[in-house]
């Protein structure tokens, strides 16, 4: 399977070697208005794969994204420190005008995957500019929030993030979800099983959980100036869902329907991922609570995008 990535900055550079290591596409071609940068993160990424396998890494330019089955679109501006995901929309939406149509002019069939910021609006724009239909449209959205969530419960615990299931919905940023009420450490309820351990979770526990998950990339940003590796990795693990067919279930960001009573709004709920794209989505039980609070997430975004003139 061939990958596109359009921005080979960070993300899309972490994605690309992810990728690479994961042995399940057969090329990866980086494309860059720095041809330079893109030439350079290919060399080097491909000189990582003798150790794990065989793929070709090169980069190129739109041409060359023919035949692509997923194109990764990490293009855009930088998320300055202190910057809210938000702040982002103006600056990010004037490139995928120009992104999105070079994209479906030479691969018209790729599923595109948005992992620039605000990642939700874009995902939105991304739809309404390609005219695509919304399950061909995926927004890596709350994935790496909910990865945060499932980590640090996980820690808490002390069991394995993998035998974590639980979500972040709505917005991948200030205003998400964390979904308490339908957590789950393999298939008992969160409270019992923090019992029968010995290791409660206090509304204090919950408190900083709930603050390390909204304020990691904050964190991050102004330890190293880009949070880059968690988001590659997630976008590595839709891809390998979408190669192999594997119908996994991610929390990611495409028009929604219905939310919470709001309709036809891009946001993040568990979805079923496969060859074709979104194949269904998920979306757990609701305490009243958490339902008005995830109203309010995609009321926002809602807002935000309908603002949008493109």
């Amino acid at each position: 399977m061939k990958i596109g990535i359009v921005g080979a900055g960070m993300v899309g550079s972490s994605a690309a070697y992810a990728l690479s290591l994961l042995g399940i596409v057969s090329e990866i071609v980086l494309v860059d208005q720095n041809t330079d940068l893109a030439a350079a993160q290919a060399a080097d990424i491909s000189h990582a794969v003798p150790f794990f396998g065989a793929c070709t890494v090169r980069a190129g330019d739109y041409q060359e994204l023919a035949s692509a089955a997923v194109v990764i679109l990490a293009a855009g501006v930088g998320q300055k420190p202190g910057e809210s995901r938000l702040a982002l929309l103006s600056r990010n939406a004037e490139v995928f005008r120009d992104v999105v149509a070079k994209v479906l002019a030479v691969s018209p069939d790729a599923l595109l995957l948005i992992a620039s910021n605000p990642v939700d609006v874009m995902t939105d724009v991304a739809t309404r500019l390609s005219g695509l239909p919304p399950h061909r449209v995926i927004g890596s959205g709350t994935i790496l929030d909910t990865a945060r969530f499932r980590s640090l419960l996980g820690h808490h615990l002390g069991v394995s993030p993998q035998s974590v299931h639980a979500y972040v919905l709505g917005e991948h940023g200030d205003s998400e979800v964390l979904v308490w009420s339908s957590v789950r450490i393999g298939s008992v309820p969160l409270q019992d099983f923090a019992a029968a351990i010995g290791r409660p979770v206090t509304e204090a526990v919950r408190s900083r959980i709930e603050d390390d998950v909204r304020n990691a990339a904050y964190k991050i940003i102004n330890g190293k100036g880009a949070s880059y590796y968690g988001i590659g990795a997630g976008l590595a693990a839709i891809v390998r869902s979408i190669a192999l067919d594997q119908r996994e279930v991610f929390s990611v960001s495409s028009l929604t329907r219905t939310l919470c009573g709001v309709p036809e709004v891009t946001a993040s709920v568990p979805r079923i991922i496969g060859r074709e794209g979104i194949v269904a989505e998920v979306v757990p039980p609701l305490e009243r609570a958490e339902e008005l609070t995830l109203a309010k997430s995609a009321t926002l975004l809602k807002d935000l995008s309908a603002a949008l003139k493109l």
